[in-house]
Formats: structure tokens, C-alpha cells, sequence
């Protein structure tokens, strides 16, 4: 079985999500909607080997007529309207089988919507990342409707926000300082401070790309630890999208408490239920 966790720039508009919702038909196990970012993340899977892969192309078809990114604005980078579509090996499934999925969706999506794709992880040939992608492609949508797409094969990640009382984006972009891989913080985080002007409250947005290494707990604990250190508390934790059930059984009562996290937010609980289990 694979997964796909494909971003779109569309947070705001209510219709609009809820289309491109229909249009991902049953393999559709979660939407996470942001309108600061102006991003949503549709989780894609199914029991059949190529479910993930049909709805993120139809997906992707009713993106490309809907979607315009020339006039898009939002806190979180993006290269294109149909921004970036990882694949993810889940059980039963080889990681080769999520470069493979990535390769043709990539040779797809030019071929058949004339978006130009770029690969990134393990898909790519020369292992590039998806921070690398963005600062090759840089502002890709050139004042085109859908711009440019980042397509990647990776393992399991855990994406979560951590949302701060105060609204001072200079500490969000500090905690994160602290806590990245590639400033010194922690194996694995990849993190970047934003603004929720909606909110009225600054963000400290992570992506654990390596949970052997750096686990959910320890990473959001990092960040109230240094939060508090320049005396801002942390208001709560979002998950973008779901977590391995086995990332949560690693959890402390305490810390399951506090981030008000459970088994129904883990990609095994949604399959179940997809099932009828």
C-alpha cells in the first residue's frame, strides 16, 4: 500500500477544498486546511496498490482547472499550485515502489497538465531534498496559474505545528533556529517561525523527516523548552495530516495529555475506519 500526502496553495477558499476533497474519492483519509499558510494537505491511501496513485491524478486534474497561483499569497513556500506530492511506502510496499509511483507521476502530471516537476528524496537520482528543490526552483510560478511541482518518494514523517501564545514571529524564527538540523538543533527537524495573522499568534512549523532520530515528543518538548526560554509559552500543538500509530505508542501519558493527541489521529486508525473496521 502507498501513501500520498499531497500539498496544495488552497486555504482559503471553502468550495474549493471541498472539490478537490471529491475529487480524491475514497482513498481520501484526512484534509488539513490552513488559511495563513494558504495550504491544504490531502492524505491519500487505499487497499489496492495504485488507489494513492489514481487520486492524487485526479486530484491534481481538478487542481489544475481550479487553482491559480499567480494570485496566491500565503506564509508557507511553494513552488506551484499542486505544490508537492510525496509518496510513502506503507505496509506491504517497498520503497521502491514509492519511487516508481513518483516517477511516473512526475512524467504524468508534464505530459499530460504541462507542469513542469521536479524530483526530490529518494525518487530523485541525485538524492536531492525538498528545501533543495525550493531554493533551485525558487518562485516557479513565474506569474503562471499553477507554476511548478515538487514530486518525491520518502519514508514516514510526522508534520506538526507548535502555536505560540505571543504573537512575535522573531521568536517563532528563533525556536526554530534551535531546534533545525541545519542550524545545530536536532537530527531530523527541519523547522521554519511564521506568523498566523489570522490567529494573531507566531508558529514554530516542523517537519521530522527521521522519527528513528528524532521522535514527535522530544521535538515539541524542544520547543517549549526553548520557547520558555525567551518567555513564551507554547499554546498547543497541531498535526499536519497523521501520524504513525507506532510514533504515538513512543508517547509519554504526559505528553499525550498535553498535546491532546490520540490514536485517531495515526494513519492506521483512518484505514481501519476507511475499511470498516
Amino acid at each position: 500500500m502507498l501513501e500520498c500526502v499531497a500539498n496544495l496553495s488552497e486555504g482559503r477558499r471553502t468550495e474549493v477544498i471541498e472539490h478537490l476533497a471529491r475529487a480524491a474519492g475514497p482513498s481520501l483519509l484526512d484534509v488539513h486546511v490552513d488559511p495563513d499558510h494558504h495550504r491544504s494537505v490531502f492524505t491519500l491511501a487505499g487497499p489496492a496498490a495504485d488507489d494513492a496513485e489514481a487520486a492524487a491524478r485526479a486530484r491534481a486534474r481538478a487542481a489544475a482547472g481550479t487553482l491559480d497561483l499567480a494570485e496566491h499569497s500565503g506564509v508557507h513556500p511553494r513552488i506551484g499550485a499542486v505544490d508537492v506530492v510525496p509518496f510513502v511506502a506503507l505496509a506491504g510496499s517497498a520503497p521502491a515502489d514509492a519511487v516508481r509511483a513518483a516517477r511516473e507521476f512526475a512524467s504524468w502530471i508534464t505530459a499530460e497538465l504541462g507542469i513542469p516537476a521536479h524530483l526530490y528524496g529518494e525518487a530523485d537520482p541525485q538524492g536531492r531534498t525538498l528545501p533543495e528543490v525550493r531554493a533551485r526552483t525558487g518562485d516557479a510560478a513565474g506569474g503562471t496559474a499553477l507554476g511548478a511541482v515538487a514530486v518525491g518518494a520518502r519514508p514516514v514523517l510526522v508534520a506538526v505545528n507548535c502555536d505560540l501564545e505571543r504573537d512575535d514571529v522573531e521568536v517563532a524564527r528563533a525556536v526554530a533556529g534551535a531546534v533545525r538540523e541545519r542550524d545545530g538543533g536536532l537530527p531530523g527537524v527541519r523547522a521554519l517561525g511564521f506568523r498566523l495573522a489570522s490567529r494573531e499568534r507566531a508558529q514554530v512549523s516542523m517537519n521530522l523527516v527521521d522519527l528513528h532520530a528524532t521522535g514527535l515528543e522530544e521535538a515539541c518538548w524542544a520547543v517549549r523548552r526553548e520557547s520558555r526560554a525567551r518567555g513564551v509559552e507554547v499554546a498547543g500543538i497541531e498535526l499536519v495530516g497523521l501520524v504513525p500509530r507506532t510514533e504515538l505508542t513512543r508517547c509519554t501519558p504526559e505528553f499525550l495529555e498535553w498535546s491532546a493527541l490520540d490514536d485517531a489521529s495515526t494513519i492506521e486508525a483512518r484505514l481501519e475506519r476507511q475499511r470498516g473496521l
